[in-house]
């Protein structure tokens, strides 16, 4: 549990971090695949953190973002969202985005922290509608990096805008950055001892989940996280490496990756079924849409396949398509509530 140890110290370095920026006055990007080639978070296991009253700024709030730092003169209330992560992260602290890019998508992918019908859709991730977002009048629009840096002037034009980074250029580990950028979140909209809540009972989750699954003898269990879909009607398998932020929660439970691969800018690499073959003694978790699985339509029927370890031995385990692997506190208490319930047989 050293993994899990050095997170818990981040983590309380982090609050303090947090507190030290609202003295002063207070990173993006995401997924590189399509919401196709993704899958959503689950039914929450959690209610967002309570107390939505923002705590009031005496003074400008500065936010560390991949662009620099954004100062605010008081908490953002109405703010805009262009990548679900972060309307995630917002939904955990107790505020509602006014905007969401893709409603219809997120709905479907990242069910951990439902929206209300009355957050507007402002577009697709890939290309948000600046229209829509104008009249919306947000005091705050947040984005990713990788999408959004080439109309960060555009956005800044009619709100201030905080573009961050999911994917440390060094590898570094995405759990630690997606900590980060929730307590970032939490300060610009001055609900920083929520964010503090929210991170301790995810600290709390992952503590319970390794308990239960050191009694039932699976804390050294070898998993393989597999995440599926078909494109150009053939099937594309992802598996994440020891940098992913699925992995990283999983790890934090007690579990141990089989993915032997050097970290991945993204947390995955690609491979056929034949890549399978090395990992046959761990216990394959998979997600896959409900119409596109890949596993019953492709692989059922091939040889190596129905020869692997974990096939013979029924150590697949179905995650659910809305397991959603890009996303933010609810999102990994869902992935470790699953895999908890699917390993131990609850």
């Amino acid at each position: 549990m050293a993994l899990y140890q050095r997170r818990t110290q981040l983590f309380l370095l982090g609050v303090a971090a947090l507190f030290a920026l609202f003295a002063v006055g207070c990173s993006e990007d995401t997924e590189t695949a399509s919401a196709s080639a993704t899958a959503g978070a689950a039914t929450a296991t959690s209610t967002p953190a309570s107390s939505p009253e923002p705590t009031p700024a005496s003074e400008n709030i500065a936010i560390a973002h991949a662009l620099g730092t954004l100062e605010l003169e008081a908490p953002a209330q109405r703010v805009v969202v262009l990548e679900w992560v972060y309307a995630e992260d917002l939904v955990a602290l107790g505020l509602e985005p006014v905007g969401v890019s893709d409603t219809t998508g997120y709905a479907k992918w990242v069910a951990a922290a439902p929206l209300g019908a009355s957050v507007a859709d402002v577009g697709t991730r890939q290309e948000p509608n600046l229209e829509a977002i104008a009249e919306l009048k947000p005091d705050l629009i947040i984005g990713v990096q990788f999408r959004h840096e080439a109309i960060y002037e555009q956005l800044s034009a009619i709100a201030p805008t905080l573009l961050f980074n999911p994917y440390p250029a060094d590898f570094a580990g995405q759990h630690d950055e997606m900590l980060a950028t929730f307590e970032a979140i939490a300060a610009a909209t001055g609900r920083a001892e929520q964010g503090v809540e929210v991170l301790a009972e995810l600290e709390a989750h992952y503590t319970e989940a390794a308990s239960t699954l050191s009694g039932a003898g699976l804390d050294v269990a070898t998993f393989v996280l597999m995440q599926g879909y078909s494109a150009q009607e053939a099937p594309v398998m992802r598996l994440f490496t020891d940098n992913a932020l699925a992995v990283q929660i999983l790890e934090a439970i007690g579990l141990d990756n089989a993915i032997e691969s050097d970290p991945q800018l993204y947390g995955f690499i690609e491979a056929d079924v034949e890549g399978l073959v090395p990992y046959g003694d761990a216990h394959l978790i998979y997600i896959v849409q409900d119409d596109d699985n890949i596993v019953d339509e492709f692989f059922q029927t091939n040889p190596i396949w129905s020869e692997l370890g974990f096939v013979q031995e029924d150590r697949t385990h179905a995650l659910g398509g809305d397991a959603w692997t890009f996303g933010g506190p609810l999102s990994a208490k869902v992935i470790v509530d699953r895999v908890v319930a699917l390993l131990t047989g609850a």
